[in-house]
C-alpha cells in the first residue's frame, strides 16, 4: 500500500511540475518596460494611423501568411532563455528595416507562447524606440477574429 501511495504521489508531483514548466513558457501577461500591450483592436487603429506592423517570426512562417499589411522582421535565430530576464546577444534581430526610432511599431508573433515578438519589443524599446506596441495574442487570435491576412 506504501508503495502505490510513494508512485501515485510521484506521478502526482511529476504532473504538476510539467504543467508549471508549461505555464512559465509562456510570454509574460504583462508588456515589459517601455512598451504598450495592445489588442486586435488597437492594433488596427495604429495600422490605420499609419503604424508599422512587424512579424517577428520566421522568414517561412511569414510566408505562409501574416497580417495585412505586415512586414517580416524575424527574430531568429532565437537561442536565449524563453524567459522575461534574456540575452539579446544570443539572438538575431535586424533592426534596419525600422530605422524610425520615432514611429509606432507594433510586435507580434505565434501568441502567448511565442516569445520572438516579446523579445523584439525589449530590444526596440532599449535600442531607443519611442512608440513600441505587443500584440501578444499574434496571429492565432488575428485569424480567429477573422481580420485581413495576405
Amino acid at each position: 500500500m506504501k508503495q502505490r501511495n510513494f508512485v501515485t504521489s510521484l506521478f502526482a508531483s511529476l504532473f504538476f511540475l510539467a504543467a508549471g514548466a508549461a505555464l512559465a513558457a509562456d510570454t509574460p501577461a504583462e508588456a515589459p518596460k517601455g512598451v504598450t500591450l495592445v489588442d486586435a483592436k488597437k492594433v488596427q487603429e495604429l495600422q490605420a494611423g499609419g503604424a508599422t506592423i512587424v512579424d517577428t517570426r520566421k522568414a517561412s512562417e511569414f510566408g505562409e501568411g501574416s497580417i495585412k499589411g505586415a512586414i517580416s522582421v524575424p527574430y531568429d535565430p532565437e537561442k536565449s532563455a524563453k524567459e522575461p530576464v534574456f540575452d539579446a546577444k544570443m539572438d538575431k534581430f535586424d533592426m534596419s528595416k525600422l530605422a524610425n526610432k520615432d514611429a509606432k511599431i507594433v510586435v507580434f508573433c505565434n501568441a502567448g507562447s511565442c516569445w520572438k515578438s516579446y523579445k523584439s519589443a525589449v530590444v526596440l524599446a532599449a535600442n531607443g524606440y519611442k512608440h513600441v506596441f505587443w500584440y501578444r495574442e499574434g496571429v492565432p487570435d488575428w485569424k480567429a477574429r477573422k481580420l485581413p491576412m495576405e
